[in-house]
């Protein structure tokens, strides 16, 4: 009688851990961290790292923000600055969009870890301008070595591949590239999904609440992965603070995924009230695209609609890995008042 033997589940965890026992590879302990931009998840992140069980009195945190910023009279930036100090955060002034190269090098030369929270919107160039600026932080003539975290906060890039309808994405792919290309700057890439709030944004055009439609991109069937900002500062904490080996690699996270048809459900149930469905499929796309070829958003709704590099499942992610419990669109809907949009 022949024995089958059991079948091994590889799932990210152990494959993880087969990884570090196959190739040991030692990482910059954050101690003395930078982080560029204090937006939605630059803040999620500076709270995430003050707050996480392993920051110590030996680690530092400073943010990057504008001379204007910390100079201004404005009601919200001065209650910015506030906040960020009841979290013992310091301050660099710097303007990561104005500063050349070799400007940001310096800066960056006097931590041991920059994260990158300047999102997208910022000129063309200006990811790839910080990454050059990480490398030449480690150009051998410190004493101190510089771990990056680009801004990478979203999708599974290298899937997507170059050549998207989002053109924004070219750089990313760009930046992993340089990163990639060179073995003296530490990095690590955290792939998140859209970010929930996103996907409420009525530019965005996949939940109109005013109008109680949901609308599919490419197919009611294509899924979509999504993450709170709050939880991307969380996973990132984690893997700056508690990085267990992580390093030159691409970590994924994701608060939840679920396919188009799954979310309007979700809506109908939070509102008690049945969403419209409305499917923009790829040739309704392409006619956007030819009508609005420089709208960021439909760009974001094409890609999105090819239903590459936009989804992964819990078994790959970090917060599975980890136990880390995080907000699903169900939770994030409860917590909406069920009039918005009325």
């Amino acid at each position: 009688m022949i024995v089958e033997a059991p079948r091994l589940q590889l799932t990210f965890a152990n494959l993880q851990a087969l990884n570090r026992q196959l190739n040991p590879r030692k990482h910059t302990m954050a101690s003395n961290m930078l982080v560029l931009g204090a937006g939605e998840l630059g803040l999620a992140v500076l709270e995430a790292l003050a707050k996480h069980p392993k920051r110590s009195s030996s680690h530092s945190i400073t943010v990057a923000l504008r001379q204007a910023t910390l100079d201004s009279a404005a009601p919200d930036k001065k209650r910015l600055v506030q906040q960020l100090r009841a979290l013992a955060v310091g301050f660099e002034a710097v303007d990561v969009v104005q500063a050349s190269v070799s400007e940001l090098a310096a800066v960056f030369g006097r931590y041991d870890t920059v994260i990158s929270c300047t999102g997208m919107g910022l000129p063309a160039g200006t990811q790839t301008k910080l990454a050059r600026a990480a490398l030449e932080a480690n150009d051998g003539t410190k004493a101190n070595k510089v771990r990056f975290l680009p801004w990478q906060f979203g999708m599974d890039y290298d899937a997507i591949g170059l050549g998207s309808s989002q053109d924004l994405f070219d750089e990313q792919l760009g930046v992993r590239a340089l990163l990639r290309g060179q073995t003296a700057t530490e990095w690590l890439i955290v792939s998140t999904g859209l970010f929930m709030s996103f996907l409420f944004v009525p530019a965005f055009g996949v939940v109109d609440l005013a109008a109680r439609t949901v609308r599919g991109l490419g197919s009611w069937h294509n899924r979509i992965t999504l993450t709170t900002p709050e939880d991307i500062g969380r996973a990132t904490a984690e893997v700056v603070l508690d990085p267990r080996g992580l390093v030159n690699e691409c970590v994924y996270v994701a608060g939840d995924t679920l396919s188009y048809a799954q979310l309007g459900d979700l809506l109908d149930d939070r509102f008690a009230t049945p969403f419209r469905r409305e499917l923009w499929d790829l040739d309704e796309l392409a006619r956007q695209m030819r009508e609005q070829p420089d709208s960021v958003m439909v760009k974001y709704r094409d890609t999105f609609a090819q239903g590459r590099g936009v989804a992964w499942g819990q078994e790959k992610t970090l917060n599975r890995a980890r136990g880390m419990e995080m907000t699903g669109v169900r939770a994030y809907l409860e917590a909406m008042d069920a009039s918005v949009g009325e």
